[in-house]
């Protein structure tokens, strides 16, 4: 199928990189959306170091740039080999396969526009039987476009079986707010985001999935057990509501429980623990302020016994959070439990320690060092890695000393 994309983006050119992984363990699963493995007892590849020694609180590390010349890169995750897939905004997946760097065949008609094009990808936490690869993206309809989830299998450098799980209806003309990202919790269902496309009201209307979070069924069905299920006057695969544009999504691998966090206007971005059925409030009750003239959207959350307070939130400015995952690796025993969260805006990664369902305390590191996160992840080898977005962008691996 051809992609449509925004001509104004250009696809990056090939660039060698060594081999990412020289040898993997045995992968197991987890309920979250990763593999994960032991770490390896040794990393014997060489590549860029990019800061060789930066001290923080608890750890210091080093950082070294694992991939770049990435076109406005949006999500990595790992297959069970070791392979590596990137999704570049513009509307390419990149296979990595040891230095090698392929554009995958088969992806389905993308439009890049605005903020819109090829999102997150996850692998199932069940790859290696069911070989299913989830992604999202902007797919057009007529002027508009919609949030949608798909799923496909990889044979060679060809996406092949592609099924399109759901389709945002109805579309919407804005291109920016598409939510998009990807987590499973374990329990044979799949859950991702979708914003309110820069509307606001859509949020809190249950009869539009924009502003919400849904959960299906991992072969696109709705479970019986969805909180708006038999009622008439909401859309059953709606899970969650009232959010503005959520694109950090992850499961706290000893709890389930859903975190999740979202952008604000002028301040206002949410760290949130997803309940089913609740109400997030965006835009009758948040903590931002309008653009420009910083003057109140709404009531504050904490007014409003109906709406589910953040667990924690970002005022007066923005950070633009993006990509999340929780760290229980080997590598960083001070840091276990603990999660971090790209910034798109304040461009740093943020490391958040938390007592149950606390935030007690925050971390900024490389604080406008590499640029603009769009993603972060733990690897099968135990160590972060983080996305950042730019026509350059590149994939870096902070790594313990």
């Amino acid at each position: 199928m051809n992609i449509k994309s925004d001509p104004s983006y250009t696809i990056p050119g090939i660039t060698l990189l060594t081999l990412l992984f020289l040898s993997l363990p045995s992968i197991t699963s987890c309920s979250n959306d990763q593999f994960y493995v032991e770490p390896a007892e040794e990393q014997n590849q060489e590549y860029e170091v990019i800061f060789n020694n930066v001290n923080s609180e608890e750890h210091d590390f080093r950082v070294v740039r694992i991939l770049d010349n990435l076109n406005y890169p949006w999500a990595v995750s790992w297959l069970p080999d070791g392979r590596l897939l990137i999704t570049e905004r513009p509307g390419q997946l990149i296979l990595v396969d040891g230095d090698q760097k392929h554009t995958l065949q088969g992806v389905p008609e993308i439009r890049a526009q605005g903020q819109g094009g090829l999102l997150d990808v996850v692998v199932h936490p069940e790859y290696e039987t069911n070989g299913w690869i989830y992604f999202t993206y902007s797919s057009p309809d007529g002027d508009n476009t919609s949030t949608t989830l798909a799923r496909a299998q990889l044979d060679e450098l060809e996406l092949t079986n592609l099924q399109l799980l759901y389709i945002q209806k109805p579309s919407q003309n804005p291109g920016r707010h598409y939510g998009s990202r990807i987590a499973f919790p374990g329990d044979g269902t799949v859950l991702f985001t979708i914003g309110e496309r820069g509307l606001k009201q859509p949020a809190q209307d249950l009869n539009d999935p924009a502003g919400s979070t849904i959960r299906l069924n991992e072969d696109g069905s709705i479970p019986s057990d969805n909180p708006f299920v038999g009622h008439d006057d909401a859309l059953p695969e709606i899970y969650s509501y009232g959010h503005r544009n959520a694109q950090g999504m992850a499961i706290h691998s000893e709890t389930g429980a859903i975190w999740q966090h979202e952008h604000g206007p002028r301040g206002g971005d949410a760290l949130n623990i997803i309940q089913p059925g609740a109400n997030y409030g965006w835009p009758d009750a948040t903590y931002g302020k309008n653009y420009g003239i910083a003057t109140p959207i709404g009531i504050e959350q904490h007014e409003d016994p109906n709406i589910t307070n953040p667990v924690t939130y970002w005022v007066p400015t923005s950070i633009a959070p993006s990509g999340m995952a929780f760290y229980y690796g080997e590598h960083f025993p001070k840091w276990q439990g603990n999660l971090f969260i790209g910034a798109l805006a304040e461009q740093h990664l943020r490391r958040l320690v938390l007592e149950g369902e606390e935030v007690v305390h925050q971390e900024v590191l490389l604080d406008r060092d590499i640029g603009r996160v769009r993603d972060v992840r733990v690897g099968p080898d135990g160590y972060i890695y983080v996305l950042t977005d730019h026509s350059n962008g590149a994939l870096y691996r902070i790594e313990a000393l």
